[in-house]
């Protein structure tokens, strides 16, 4: 079993803003696997659906993303999959957009979900997929910039990003977390090319 948790923030008023980048993932591999994530569980939306042989679970938790690890928590506890089974997809600030960032474990990096999540868990040694968002080139406060919605010139370029982010959580899935790292860690969407 695996355990897709995309972070995000609830509402509609938060719909299609760079924070929301992992549900945006999550949704797009719901559509993929053909399981709707509707079902409300330990204050998440949550969805079940199989791939490769393997049962896996969607994730999105609706507690605002500084709570995030109560729905976390919970899920992980409930089923039990193992911290090496769980996979967290998130924005990253700090990676440019179009960069897509894999890793087995690490800190928060000063993003509130995650570091909600590590301290539900007590541990941060678990999978994790940083999706690039890049920073503003204006000045301007990193909240402020991870709430706007994109621009419409920006729409495409970050639909090609959840595309390969859910590629990406497919291949963590049916041929590992290393091989995932070495494939992805790599890609490049500002000139859709592996570096």
């Amino acid at each position: 079993m695996k355990l897709l948790v995309g972070l995000g923030n609830p509402g509609r008023e938060y719909v299609g803003t760079r924070h929301n980048m992992g549900f945006m993932v999550i949704d797009r591999l719901a559509s993929i696997l053909e399981a709707p994530v509707k079902k409300r569980l330990f204050r998440a939306l949550t969805g079940r659906g199989e791939l490769a042989g393997e049962e896996i679970i969607l994730a999105k938790p609706q507690t605002h993303m500084n709570l995030s690890g109560e729905a976390v928590g919970a899920l992980l506890n409930w089923y039990k999959p193992g911290f090496s089974n769980l996979l967290v997809i998130y924005d990253d600030l700090d990676l440019p957009a179009g960069r897509l960032r894999l890793r087995p474990r690490g800190g928060a990096g000063g993003h509130k979900g995650m570091q909600s999540i590590i301290q539900a868990l007590g541990t941060d040694v678990f999978p994790r997929l940083r999706v690039g968002i890049g920073r503003p080139q204006e000045p301007c406060a990193g909240a402020d910039f991870v709430l706007k919605r994109f621009a419409p010139e920006e729409t495409e370029k970050f639909a090609g990003i959840v595309e390969v982010a859910a590629e990406a959580v497919r291949c963590f899935i049916c041929e590992g977390l290393e091989q995932a790292m070495n494939r992805y860690n790599r890609y490049n969407n500002s000139d859709n090319v592996y570096i």
